[in-house]
């Protein structure tokens, strides 16, 4: 596995746990949350645990001691299972959370591969987890900011990561032709020049006062339109001279200036953003769908095919979307002995046993890995291109509603 890939995989691994680790609550400040950075020794961070263990003796309500010393004595015992921290460091997540109707059930969450460094220890027992310096790791910086524009409209946003987010959409509202003649169509050309002036003025102070305070992760500005409006507004000066050392060389042709041509602005300088991943991502799908509609696809989708075409080392490049929620999970039924693998989500129920129909307590689980580690272990060993696709572009949609979430690039036709 490429470093790149291996970094993507941890960012989206980091991503699911705290979209449960958000969802959890405790009664009171039950929930433990211990974060080790690097530099710190696990020795130190068990030690205080146990020092916590001794004060939280003191705790008067008799349900919350029980939960908060059951929580530390889970944290101790799964710090014991690591000599060190690693190289970026460990977080564990650790008590009772609220499940319904007045119960709770005890989770243990480790991150011991986080993508970035931690860089701080924290302890805090609370009713939520303690996540900031794990969500600030999500934070994609490195950022394009995008700007439209012609006579009638203009907007403005900025691309980060695979995310285009559009914050203005102005209409100038510039009076069109005339039937005036003599002095009163120079007094008109006039009006109209002047309050196209200041329609350029206002979306361009408009955009750069939106851009501004975060000037330094603005890798460059990208300026787009119909016609030549844009190239207008750029050699006159219009925007704050800080952004205009940032403008990019290159004007866009596009077909609007409103939020459709802000992200058509996107597909257009594809070439310029090199650096973010939306066009990478565009491009993957556009060749995924242009191999399928072959006569003899070197391309395929769903979980069954997939896997069947990673086992014959056939998948090229192996596309999963961030959507993706699925884990494969092996069964057991106690009725029949029957063993089988099926692929959930978290929050569907078990299925009945295939071969008896046996269900509820007769179907036990005896292993489970999130189908994206599965995948990611089987596309290693073939020697297979990885990429995660994420939902907030319209290919990236469409992997997840039209192909279930995964789909690959194939070496080879596979029937």
């Amino acid at each position: 596995m490429s470093a790149d890939t291996d970094i993507a995989t941890k960012r989206l691994r980091l991503k699911i746990a705290l979209e449960e680790l958000r969802e959890m609550k405790g009664f009171g400040t039950e929930l433990v949350t211990i974060i080790i950075p690097p530099d710190r020794q696990i020795s130190d961070a068990r030690t205080m645990l146990q020092n916590e263990h001794g004060q939280a003796a003191n705790i008067k309500s008799k349900g919350t001691r029980k939960n908060v010393q059951g929580a530390i004595e889970s944290a101790i015992s799964t710090l014991n299972r690591f000599k060190t921290p690693g190289e970026n460091g460990i977080a564990v997540f650790v008590g009772a959370i609220i499940i319904g109707n007045n119960k709770t059930r005890m989770v243990n969450v480790v991150v011991d591969e986080p993508p970035q460094q931690l860089l701080s220890f924290r302890y805090r027992c609370d009713s939520t987890f303690e996540l900031t310096q794990l969500e600030d790791m999500l934070v994609d910086k490195k950022s394009y900011a995008l700007f439209v524009i012609d006579r009638a409209e203009a907007a403005y946003g900025i691309a980060s990561g695979k995310r285009i987010h559009v914050q203005e959409h102005l209409v100038s509202n510039i009076m069109g032709k005339h039937r005036q003649g003599g002095q009163s169509a120079q007094r008109f050309e006039r009006l109209i020049e002047e309050a196209a002036h200041n329609f350029f003025k206002r979306a361009t102070e408009h955009a750069c006062n939106y851009w501004l305070p975060n000037l330094e992760n603005i890798q460059a500005v990208i300026i787009g339109g119909p016609g030549a409006t844009k190239d207008f507004v750029v050699k006159n000066d219009y925007f704050h001279h800080e952004i205009t050392k940032k403008i990019a060389k290159t004007t866009f042709d596009v077909g609007y200036s409103n939020e459709s041509g802000v992200r058509e602005l996107v597909g257009n300088a594809g070439t310029l953003m090199g650096e973010i991943e939306l066009d990478a991502e565009r491009q993957l799908m556009n060749q995924f769908l242009e191999e399928l509609i072959k006569t003899h696809p070197k391309a395929t989708y769903g979980e069954m095919m997939i896997k069947k075409a990673l086992d014959m080392g056939a998948v090229d490049t192996l596309l999963i979307s961030e959507g993706m929620r699925k884990n494969s999970i092996d069964l057991a039924c106690g009725s029949c002995g029957h063993e089988w693998n099926v692929s959930l989500t978290r929050t569907e129920e078990l299925p009945n046993c295939p071969k008896c129909d046996a269900k509820g307590d007769n179907i036990k689980e005896t292993n489970s890995i999130s189908l994206i580690d599965e995948l990611t272990i089987l596309a290693g060993k073939g020697n297979s291109g990885l990429s995660f696709i994420s939902t907030d572009t319209e290919e990236g949609s469409q992997l997840m509603q039209g192909f279930g979430g995964l789909a690959a690039i194939l070496r080879y036709p596979v029937m």
